[in-house]
């Protein structure tokens, strides 16, 4: 699973849709990147169906997520915050068929706990280095080790481009792989070439490990 993250435009968009992006991320948190809802209707009204619409955001309440996720034509939460796993419950009876992802920052005094309270309640898990979204690395040797040991779906994130993206598929053999800045010209514009290299990348690095 590739996903590019931190999309404001439907020109960068569907480039990366184009180029086999499995899932596209748009931030509703506060950041360079942040969307509204209205606006990032507009983008995936313009998208073919396949990709996954995701929505990136820190402590927002159940209604903020449901009223975003209608608006928006979201089809995954991605959860930055210090969210409790009961709003998983709460989300999938009200947005059947969105699943939640849950973001874990591995150098957090707190991250076995929050790992070890979300793992049955989330669709997927995304690591990176600092608190979920910070762009740092970690050691990926950890997301194997998860992935393996508990067979949950691990996403990698955090200081990932186009010329590390296989080492990372190799050695934290995740679910699936998520770049923001590692493919930008500028906060929140998406470099074309970035893009294509990082979706070529990545897809050859999963069906080397695939054929292993």
């Amino acid at each position: 699973m590739i996903k590019i993250c931190g999309l404001t435009s439907a020109s960068d968009a569907l480039v990366a849709a184009e180029a086999g992006a499995d899932a596209l991320g748009f931030v509703f948190a506060p950041s360079p990147r942040q969307m509204t809802a209205r606006a990032v209707a507009e983008i995936t009204a313009q998208l073919p169906p396949e990709p996954l619409r995701v929505g990136v955001f820190v402590n927002a309440t159940a209604p903020e997520l449901r009223a975003a996720a209608e608006a928006a034509g979201l089809t995954v939460l991605q959860l930055h915050g210090q969210e409790p796993p009961s709003l998983a419950a709460e989300l999938a009876a009200a947005l059947p068929g969105v699943a939640i992802w849950k973001a874990v920052g591995m150098r957090q005094p707190d991250a076995e706990t929050q790992l070890a309270a979300w793992r049955p309640h989330a669709a997927a898990l995304l690591l990176d280095g600092g608190s979920g979204g910070s762009g740092e690395r970690f050691d990926w040797s950890r997301a194997a080790a998860l992935g393996q040991t508990t067979g949950t779906r691990i996403i990698v994130a955090g200081g990932l481009d186009p010329d590390n993206v296989a080492v990372c598929v190799r050695r934290a053999r995740p679910w699936g792989v998520d770049v923001s800045s590692g493919v930008e010209r500028t906060p929140g514009r998406k470099d074309p070439a970035k893009v294509i290299a990082f979706i070529q990348a990545a897809r050859a690095a999963f069906a080397a490990l695939g054929a292993a």
